[in-house]
């Protein structure tokens, strides 16, 4: 992107707007969508298997980035993408009430994962093109501060409200998700008008250098061979596969757990209660662990911080055990339960992305980085498939051990790591 085309807009005003979008469309496909199937009777094997295929345009995104320079108008397609996420809300929320709810609402589910991988390449374009490195921060900071707001909203508020509805119209589950997410397609159609104001013009003049998608490709299959002959490339890739991958076993299984009946093994919360205590408390801590992680790595260095970070991301998963086994009913207990295990987590992701930034390293190292992120969503996925028929079969309280136990792979790709003293202190670039 040439930035001297492109008008200086405040960040408040975009940033903001694309972070929040694309945050709860991200909430929708892999928590709204795990909630309602759980409410329209789907087993958590049927869920867990359908709901982490949507990782796949997130594995694939690097693809997409040959695109960038050939496309002129990049506010264009940032507008159309989110058009079409609200347009796959109100196909989902159409078909929901309908007797062909699953396949209807996992073609839009499709539609809205594609749209929003789409949509995060292109909003990405203009994070990375910020010309001044405090500007940069600033960027940074807000897109944080709203992408927290977006899941605080998507996980918390919004299931809050279906729950709400489904009293109101006297346990009326289809029709009460159908409300929300019509609401949401409503909501995305004023993104769709804002962002036409707020976001900066991007039209880029072509005349004094022409491209193409073939050379475009050309340079991209090039760059990706270097990469792969970098000497720590491999562990890298490896570490971002593995680091994440038995977490994944937890985050899809963990809202079932939550929302499923005592009967089955689980602690029965209500959509209003999970929404408290996964959608709001939950995501307080999580931000809380990121801010405490970063503020930790930017004092003393990622080396210093790795270990402690690892076992604050794999140690209280334990308390999804106890919770299993003791099955508390006090929803003080289960929200101080959530709130430490978000915490942690929080606090032990702010070492995988550093060490992320640290592989990344180089002239190319936004395509790098997005190497990386497609391997740690592909760790995601692979993990996700796989735990509902790993729950179905054993039940809660023995997956929960064997998701604690699988945290040995977290602890042997992290001993491979080898980062220098400095890395992540303040006078150093995260």
């Amino acid at each position: 992107m040439n930035i001297r085309m492109m008008k200086y807009k405040n960040p408040w005003l975009w940033v903001s707007e694309l972070s929040f979008a694309e945050s709860l469309s991200f909430v929708a496909l892999m928590t709204l969508s795990m909630i309602l199937y759980k409410q329209l009777g789907l087993s958590n094997s049927e869920i867990t298997f359908y709901t982490s295929w949507l990782y796949l345009p997130w594995v694939l995104k690097p693809l997409l980035r040959p695109f960038l320079p050939v496309i002129r108008d990049k506010r264009a397609y940032v507008s159309m993408m989110q058009l079409l996420i609200g347009a796959a809300f109100g196909g989902v929320a159409f078909f929901i009430p309908s007797k062909d709810w699953l396949q209807g609402t996992l073609f839009f589910f499709w539609l809205m994962a594609f749209a929003t991988a789409i949509h995060s390449v292109f909003g990405a374009a203009y994070y990375e093109q910020e010309p001044a490195q405090r500007r940069r921060f600033r960027v940074k900071g807000i897109y944080t501060v709203f992408h927290h707001l977006a899941i605080i909203f998507g996980q918390g508020v919004l299931v809050m409200i279906a729950g709400n509805l489904q009293v109101i119209y006297r346990n009326s589950i289809s029709y009460s998700w159908s409300l929300v997410f019509y609401g949401v397609a409503g909501l995305f159609i004023a993104f769709w008008l804002w962002i036409h104001y707020a976001l900066p013009g991007s039209r880029e003049q072509t005349k004094k250098h022409q491209t193409n998608i073939r050379e475009q490709w050309s340079d991209f299959r090039q760059v990706c061979y270097e990469f792969l002959q970098r000497p720590q490339t491999w562990l890298g890739l490896l570490f971002a596969l593995f680091y994440i991958m038995p977490q994944g076993l937890l985050v899809r299984m963990s809202p079932l757990f939550l929302l499923d009946s005592l009967r089955n093994g689980g602690l029965g919360l209500s959509p209003q209660e999970f929404g408290f205590v996964q959608g709001t408390v939950g995501i307080i801590g999580l931000a809380l662990g990121g801010l405490l992680g970063g503020m930790a790595i930017r004092q003393s260095g990622l080396k210093a911080w790795l270990w402690p970070m690892v076992l604050a991301f794999t140690l209280p998963d334990v308390v999804y055990v106890y919770l299993s086994h003791a099955v508390p009913t006090s929803l003080m207990v289960i929200n101080l339960c959530v709130f430490l295990e978000q915490l942690g987590y929080g606090f032990g992701l702010t070492a995988y992305m550093s060490c992320l930034s640290y592989y990344c390293q180089g002239e190319h190292k936004n395509l790098y980085h997005s190497l990386y992120m497609s391997m740690m969503a592909l760790g995601m996925m692979i993990s996700g498939l796989f735990s509902g028929m790993i729950q179905t079969e054993l039940g809660y309280k023995m997956f929960f051990v064997i998701a604690v136990v699988s945290n040995m792979v977290t602890f042997i790709v992290v001993a491979l790591v080898r980062v220098t003293g400095d890395y992540g202190r303040k006078s150093q670039q995260v």
